[in-house]
């Protein structure tokens, strides 16, 4: 062991491992891994082992399909047998909706790339899998590539990889300490301090004391997980292939062939924590007693669809712990307020997952930024609230409880809320408020009348009317939007502006104005569809989405300079969009200053009732419209006080699933659908708000894309001939049977009276009136692209 590598990675399971290959493939070979016991002594060791293509998250089952790829590349490299079976893979639908879904996810895998994946009739699937029963399916999806892998096989094939590249291996030395250095960490361990530029936490179970060596509270937690392996059975020895991996999702069990047996997984619904401040130290190759009693509906329904484990007996039972995050996805990334701090944690399906995970973080180390867009597994898609014991007990047993429960576009899950409310709150759902939840914070959806529910569905749901009823209140007299929903970032100092025109493409704002600003990373790809206000007295704003709050504080903390100082709002400020032709009318009564003067994107303070608040002139719905920002605690004066000036007029409090339409309408893009860290400025449009004759942080990528052979693809905006459902994101869109774009986000336009999409397609398709068809919960329908902006195109009614 020597006393300096450059990055020091924690936890010998597959994670780790693949880590310690990954950044020794690209170059770093300094680099060691540490492990307390021995290799897979964690999770890793009794982990099924089973891998399959399917997830809701588009990027992350792309960064699963890098993983399967993977396997035959270690177990070459490292000559050590990974126990590799590609038996494909059905996951089985029992319910009309699963089955609609299961057809839409088809269709997703297909807008991404996958293209070794196939819709199934029962019938077909029982050829495929002879010991399943049919009853009560309704249809499947095959995938070619899904199958199952020996868990510590693979575990020694990353790490055996990675030694052959310079990489070491240091077994049976736990790490007792961390400190933080001016060049980066000091890693007391029982065998000697080792100091380092960088540190990964990919230690699982005991990822949480990794976390609090460094100050670091993770939001984690090991629940345990059953499965068992079944004695021989007949049927099987009578077969000359092995059956494919089966997920029966009504059933909450998996399934894959363990020699002439199964092993049979099951995610129970009555869930069970353990070890919330993670596995004691001495613990690693033991399991916990099996619980058949807290398992028996699930069980019972698994000895059903295969009905031959009721002929023969369980040869093993395994009842082991897995770590699991909120929403069930990996922490990985740099850890917010401590640098060279890195998170590798939470990968629950660390087999199908691994690799992706290892890819990403070594590239993120490496080169600044990974390859794929992957906020989804970023470690920084939490705040300090989800440090919260309770908090996590929540969501990741909900999460575990869910994993294969049908959840639907609009439904609203009840883990972990409400926690953070405007002040607001208790008025609005006095008033109908139904709540949805950005971050931390309850956000308005829409305004219903009391018993309203609205049914979950895959489709236009009951609360359509409703929606529409708000935007045209939006559209002929005036509306009023909760914007607590928001980030709000002050920006002061002597090189406030310096730093500013820094960090954005765009020109800055004149005093007393504020302008779109699109943030690049060094690579050329958008890292924000950001707002900048310069109040004319030194402070200038930044704004954008709320739930980026940690995620952006982190990116300006990384580019900062002397001479700035940055607060982060989001705890401060509050405040009311009001919207449409009336707007001006309203807010006039509220003051006396000259905010009839107030040109579009013009900001100022103004006096609005009893309340000092700052005012911006924009709205994202496209109409006249005035963003009122208050202190926190004056939110429902001031929700009162533009009621109270509106009544005459009208007004109408609305939701954020009306913003959706209206946004729609003006072909508005938003972050994480149209706008992501995946994309370029050149392919959605943003290059428009460019000032190309400055510097800024990734100008010469930006520059490259402009002046080469432009983007591969293009925004656009699309009207479907759509039937009762709406276009959501990543539909394939075709041309003559030819992929040529996937949605980026739908809704249906109430005021136009069309069902809308905005899309990134080839630039060979992207003309106005182009003949396309897109599938919309899983059903062709045809459809055209459009003009930009089908409602006021000239923008007209935003500019008064």
């Amino acid at each position: 062991m020597k006393s300096h590598y450059r990055v020091v990675v924690i936890g010998g399971g597959v994670v780790g491992a693949s880590v310690l290959y990954h950044l020794a493939k690209m170059g770093w070979s300094d680099v060691c891994l540490i492990e307390r016991s021995v290799l897979t002594a964690g999770s890793s060791w009794h982990a099924a082992g089973g891998f399959h293509a399917l997830n809701a998250d588009p990027n992350i089952a792309q960064l699963q399909s890098y993983t399967i790829d993977l396997f035959d590349d270690i177990q070459e490299e490292s000559g050590q047998n990974i126990g590799l079976h590609r038996t494909g893979g059905l996951t089985m639908a029992g319910t009309p909706d699963r089955w609609e879904w299961l057809q839409s996810a088809y269709r997703t895998f297909q807008s991404i790339g996958i293209h070794d994946c196939r819709l199934v009739t029962v019938e077909e699937a029982l050829a495929l899998n002879p010991i399943m029963s049919g009853d009560g399916l309704l249809g499947g999806m095959w995938a070619d590539r899904e199958g199952y892998i020996d868990t510590t096989g693979t575990v020694h094939a990353y790490a055996g990889a990675a030694k052959k590249r310079g990489a070491t291996v240091i077994e049976h030395n736990r790490v007792l300490e961390l400190n933080q250095t001016l060049q980066g960490w000091e890693v007391i361990t029982e065998k000697g301090t080792i100091n380092c530029e960088h540190v990964v936490n990919a230690a699982g179970l005991w990822a949480k004391q990794v976390g609090r060596m460094a100050g670091v509270e993770l939001p984690v937690s090991p629940l345990n997980h059953h499965y068992l392996i079944s004695d021989t059975i007949p049927q099987l020895e009578e077969l000359d292939f092995e059956v494919p991996m089966t997920v029966d999702l009504e059933g909450f069990t998996y399934l894959r062939q363990d020699q002439k047996g199964v092993l049979l997984g099951i995610y129970e619904v009555n869930h069970q924590h353990w070890m919330m401040d993670g596995a004691p130290w001495e613990y690693g190759f033991e399991l916990q007693q099996e619980d058949p009693d807290r398992i028996e509906n699930e069980l019972t329904m698994g000895f059903e669809r295969y009905p031959c484990l009721q002929e023969v007996g369980v040869k093993t039972w395994v009842n082991g712990a897995f770590t699991f995050s909120p929403d069930g996805n990996p922490l990985v990334g740099p850890v917010p307020g401590k640098r060279g701090y890195w998170s590798a944690c939470a990968v629950m399906a660390g087999f199908l997952q691994g690799g992706g995970v290892g890819k990403s973080l070594a590239e993120w180390m490496i080169n600044g930024t990974p390859e794929a867009d992957v906020y989804g597994m970023d470690v920084a898609r939490y705040g300090i609230w989800a440090e919260n014991k309770q908090y996590i007990k929540e969501t990741t047993g909900q999460f575990y409880t869910r994993r294969f429960v049908m959840t639907y576009p609009n439904e609203q899950l009840p883990a972990g809320r409400p926690l953070k409310t405007a002040g607001a709150y208790a008025d609005m759902s006095a008033a109908g408020c139904q709540w949805g939840r950005s971050w931390d914070l309850e956000v308005p959806l829409y305004f219903a009348e009391p018993g309203f529910v609205e049914a979950p569905s895959l489709k236009r749901s009951n609360a359509h009317e409703i929606v529409a009823d708000e935007c045209q209140a939006v559209r002929n007299g005036v509306g009023l939007l909760d914007i607590s929903g928001f980030s709000r970032f002050e920006v002061s100092g002597p090189n406030a502006e310096k730093w500013l025109d820094r960090i954005m493409a765009s020109k800055l704002p004149a005093p007393g104005r504020a302008k779109l600003a699109p943030m690049l990373a060094e690579d050329g790809r958008l890292k924000g569809d950001l707002t900048v206000f310069n109040w004319g007295d030194g402070t200038w704003w930044i704004m954008g989405s709320y739930y980026l709050r940690t995620w952006h504080m982190r990116w300006f903390d990384d580019h900062m300079m002397e001479g700035v100082t940055l607060r982060d709002l989001g705890e401060e400020m509050a405040g009311f969009s009001l919207a449409g032709p009336a707007s001006l009318n309203v807010i006039e009564k509220l003051t006396d200053g000259p905010i009839a003067d107030l040109k579009f994107m013009g900001c100022g303070s103004f006096d609005i009732g009893l309340l000092r608040c700052k005012v911006g002139r924009l709205s994202v719905a496209g109409e006249r419209g005035y963003e009122v920002h208050c202190r926190a605690g004056d939110h429902a004066v001031l929700r009162r006080i533009l009621l109270q000036a509106g009544a005459d007029a009208g007004i109408r409090e609305y939701g954020f699933n009306a913003l959706l339409s209206l946004r729609l309408e003006k072909s508005f893009g938003i972050w994480n659908a149209e706008f992501t860290q995946g994309y370029t400025p050149g392919m959605t449009g943003m290059d428009r708000w460019i000032d190309w004759d400055k510097d800024f942080v990734g100008k010469s990528a930006a520059v490259a894309e402009r002046d080469g052979n432009g983007p591969s693809q293009t925004l656009v905006t699309m009207e479907i001939d759509a039937n009762g459902a709406d276009a959501s994101g990543f539909e394939p869109i075709w041309s003559d049977g030819v992929q040529v774009g996937f949605v980026t986000s739908g809704g249906f336009g109430h005021t136009v009276g069309k069902s809308l999409a905005m899309a990134l397609v080839d630039p060979a398709h992207s003309r106005a009136g182009t003949e396309v068809s897109v599938h919309v919960v899983g059903v062709e329908r045809q459809a055209r692209i459009i003009a930009a902006s089908p409602y006021d195109p000239d923008g007209k009614a935003m500019r008064g």
